[in-house]
């Protein structure tokens, strides 16, 4: 059982954590920009999912793997700038558009998208390891399990904040994105910040 006053503690900082503007907010915003709120949601919960994986990792101590070995750090965050370039390429060569028969895959992809970002940013390991241990406590049971409950509930907080604002950028970028021209510069808007992401997955340090 964990202990009230540090769940509430740690729900008020995670609520913090997820108001403030992220990788994972300018994300979720950029999908929301470029395909729609609906995709930008997609892009919210395959985001969370990745980070459920690294919470997992987390309670059952495979992060030490990055500590012991920071040759598999880089190898996995490199992946994961290259991967977020592809994507950049991706918006420049198909702008945003309203075709409803492509809604569907574009939800598909954006979850897709969203998912593995997370999964291949050791940088999200490696927060969880930092963050979560300052609200496990002794008593309060296995601390994998209080891992586990504390990832799900930040989780579910920064999904809830991703969607709000999924459905704020991707509202009024829909109200643009009937100019075509418009619609071209948003997807080089939202591709330099798929860029922008991935560069500063790259050169970021291990800490």
């Amino acid at each position: 059982m964990l202990d009230p006053n540090l769940f509430l503690l740690f729900m008020a900082g995670a609520v913090a954590l997820n108001l403030t503007p992220g990788p994972d907010m300018t994300f979720v915003l950029a999908q929301a920009m470029h395909r729609g709120p609906r995709a930008g949601v997609a892009a919210a919960f395959g985001g969370s999912i990745g980070a459920l994986c690294h919470t997992t990792l987390a309670a059952f101590g495979l992060a030490a793997l990055f500590t012991a070995y920071p040759l598999a750090f880089d190898i996995v965050r490199y992946a994961g700038a290259a991967y977020l370039v592809w994507i950049a390429i991706g918006m420049i060569r198909h702008p945003p558009h309203l075709a409803a028969r492509q809604a569907e895959s574009s939800e598909r992809a954006a979850f897709r998208q969203g998912l593995l970002t997370n999964v291949l940013n050791p940088k999200v390991i490696m927060f969880f390891i930092a963050f979560l241990p300052q609200f496990v406590s002794r008593n309060a049971g296995p601390a994998w399990a209080q891992f586990l409950i504390l990832g799900v509930c930040f989780c579910i907080s920064g999904t809830l904040v991703s969607c709000a604002v999924a459905f704020g950028g991707g509202k009024l970028a829909g109200r643009l994105k009937r100019n075509p021209a418009i619609g071209r510069i948003l997807g080089w808007i939202s591709a330099s910040v798929m860029l922008g992401l991935a560069l500063r997955l790259a050169w970021t340090e291990r800490r």
